[in-house]
């Protein structure tokens, strides 16, 4: 079975099984041997920032020396990416021997798309014996597949409205279905989440005797510069100060996410009576791997691809624009999905634009193209339209001066479009 093959296979077989409950995936694990249970870690989970998030805190425990392995979603180019160990994706030999394996049982269990991939990643991650792991929450928190992984720490990073029609349409419920990652006893750290859905997560908190530590009142970060090549900015939990730390990822809501790993970092190590050397945490720092947020394509012009595809994410993504860019007008290249609340997202890129290209995605997902410009004809803003993500991209750089400032947005799929198309054909 090639790749290709192989996707199509679990796409169309299983992607139909979508069902936000546990009983399956417990009974799939149970029948596997329960891998989940030979594994220790970090539970990541909130609407935006959760990758962030897991990456960084990869870059911390592979600089401490420890073997890691790491699992997010979705993936922008190629299934591997879901999947790291030891910094790097497994071969597609060993995902599909993986699967293979078990494709008796995933048969017998009905499995969904995501929990199969879930189910591969304790399968692989337990077999190489890593020392730590790094699990990024699918969807939700209480009855996503990833639920049945005890971690040593949890993080929620924030609360914003998405995937209303699943997980409920107020930042309380939605709350209520993050904090479904809340465990006995296990720690968890809170990133920068508004008054009343934190409420509910530190009410369920409370109830399982967890120990919080929140953004403000347990631990800080103080941004001090934020430019094209990463951010500067303090930090600081407890007896722990580490000035001037930098980054290679851009944005203040990055400084937050990078907080909220550090923050876990230093329980896990505490927790593990690992050592928190100051060199290892900034030279990490420096050497964070995640694609498609505040991705520097180019200087000249300055091309960014930036994965925001929910109405939080265009919000952060518009502050750091206006630091970075202060009373600069911008051009972007956008395409959204048809499901997401593209007339608030539009609405918030387009006082920033000078001019906008849209396409519609490859997603079955996707908003029209007619959808998108209906919005953007109300700011009349000058826009071009092409039938797909890599003709308006090629479109919009075609187009773009040597200090033209171009912006990729939208969704993680526009992201993974533009990251495909051969650098010279862009």
């Amino acid at each position: 079975m090639f790749y290709n093959e192989f996707l199509e296979h679990i796409f169309k077989r299983y992607s139909g099984n979508v069902k936000l409950e546990l009983n399956r995936m417990q009974g799939l694990l149970n029948d596997m041997g329960n891998p989940e249970r030979k594994l220790n870690g970090f539970h990541i989970g909130g609407t935006n920032g959760k990758g962030s998030v897991c990456a960084t805190l990869e870059a911390l425990c592979r600089e401490s020396g420890l073997n890691t392995a790491l699992n997010t979603s979705p993936h922008l180019i190629n299934y591997n990416e879901r999947f790291r160990i030891n910094g790097k994706e497994p071969s597609f030999e060993t995902i599909l021997n993986t699967f293979l394996r078990y494709e008796n049982l995933f048969d017998k269990w009905e499995a969904s798309f995501f929990e199969i991939t879930t189910a591969l990643a304790f399968s692989m991650f337990s077999e190489h014996n890593v020392d730590v792991s790094i699990i990024e929450v699918g969807l939700g928190g209480r009855l996503d597949a990833t639920n049945l992984f005890i971690p040593d720490v949890a993080v929620i990073t924030n609360i914003g409205l998405d995937h209303i029609k699943t997980l409920g349409g107020t930042l309380e419920i939605i709350a209520g279905e993050k904090a479904g990652i809340i465990k006995e006893g296990i720690p968890l750290v809170l990133g920068d989440i508004e008054d009343s859905p934190r409420s509910i997560i530190e009410a369920v908190a409370k109830a399982k005797k967890v120990p919080v530590f929140r953004y403000k009142r347990d631990w800080q970060t103080s941004i001090r510069n934020d430019n094209l090549t990463g951010i500067n900015f303090d930090y600081s939990f407890g007896n722990y100060e580490f000035p001037n730390l930098e980054a290679n990822l851009m944005g203040e809501h990055q400084a937050i996410n990078i907080g909220s790993a550090l923050t876990a970092f230093i329980l896990y190590a505490e927790k593990k009576k690992l050592p928190v050397a100051e060199e290892v945490i900034r030279k990490a720092l420096q050497h964070i791997s995640w694609k498609g947020r505040m991705q520097l394509l180019s200087q000249k012009p300055i091309i960014i691809i930036d994965g925001a595809h929910n109405v939080h994410g265009v919000k952060a993504l518009m502050s750091t624009l206006e630091k970075i860019f202060p009373n600069r007008k911008v051009k972007f290249m956008v395409s959204i999905l048809g499901d997401k609340d593209y007339k608030q997202m539009l609405s918030l890129i387009c006082p920033k634009a000078e001019q906008i290209y849209v396409a519609r995605n490859q997603s079955e997902r996707a908003a029209s193209v007619e959808d998108q410009v209906a919005v953007i004809e109300e700011y009349n803003i000058p826009y071009k339209t092409a039938p797909t993500v890599a003709e308006a991209y090629s479109l919009a750089v075609k187009e773009c001066k040597e200090d033209d400032i171009l912006i990729v947005c939208g969704s993680l799929f526009t992201v993974g479009e533009v990251l495909e198309i051969p650098k010279d054909n862009a």
